[in-house]
């Protein structure tokens, strides 16, 4: 084969694929403009804002039983802090009086003596 042949080829492969591009292109752009093309993104668009609508929701949902849960743990700490604090003040005042009861013999035996 010649050099020039395979040169030729080449060249009219070259056109060939960019003369189909740029009726492919054409067209495509046709398509995309016409009306029915229109109607179809503007269903696609409102199912998406639809869709976003539903996601919505159901995060508000989410979000309202997550403070919901946030709360009543809240509750629950308190409640067992406040358990704590009278557990520690209860044992306070026993060991308060073991004291007391201590002292008390010590000064009775001293009495007695």
């Amino acid at each position: 084969m010649d050099l020039t042949k395979v040169l030729s080829v080449v060249k009219s492969k070259k056109t060939g694929f960019f003369a189909a591009g740029v009726l492919f292109g054409t067209a495509g752009i046709k398509a995309l403009s016409s009306k029915d093309a229109k109607k179809f993104y503007t269903n696609c668009t409102a199912a998406v804002l639809r869709a976003k609508e539903c996601v919505m929701d159901t995060v508000a949902t989410v979000q309202e039983n997550a403070e919901d849960i946030y709360a009543e743990a809240q509750q629950i700490n308190e409640e067992r802090a406040a358990e704590a604090e009278e557990l520690e003040s209860y044992a306070e005042s026993d060991e308060a009086e073991e004291e007391t009861e201590e002292v008390s013999e010590d000064t009775f035996k001293e009495v007695a003596e």
